[in-house]
């Protein structure tokens, strides 16, 4: 299964803004996808309830998995996705 491990780059971490483009970017590769932070357990990525229940902050690190086809690439985007501050000015 694959996984990816990326430091979130927004300024807020994944809540509000960052947090709904990472679960809508994560729907739209139709795969089941968790994230993890840190050492945690994992959540269904999907889940904008889940994701920010992480309290993932800036520069902390998430550990991505997703499973079927496509499964590699999808990660690839969505580790893109959350190397960029989505809070920039």
């Amino acid at each position: 299964m694959p996984t990816r491990k990326v430091k979130v780059a927004s300024r807020v971490g994944l809540h509000a803004r960052p947090a709904s483009l990472f679960v809508q970017a994560v729907t739209a590769t139709g795969l089941p996808v968790t994230i993890a932070k840190g050492d945690g357990d994992p959540v269904d990525a999907r889940s904008i309830l889940m994701v920010m229940g992480l309290a993932v902050g800036n520069n902390d690190e998430v550990t991505l998995t997703a499973e079927g086809d496509g499964a590699d690439a999808a990660l690839d985007q969505l580790v893109e996705l959350l190397e960029v501050d989505h809070d920039a000015p």
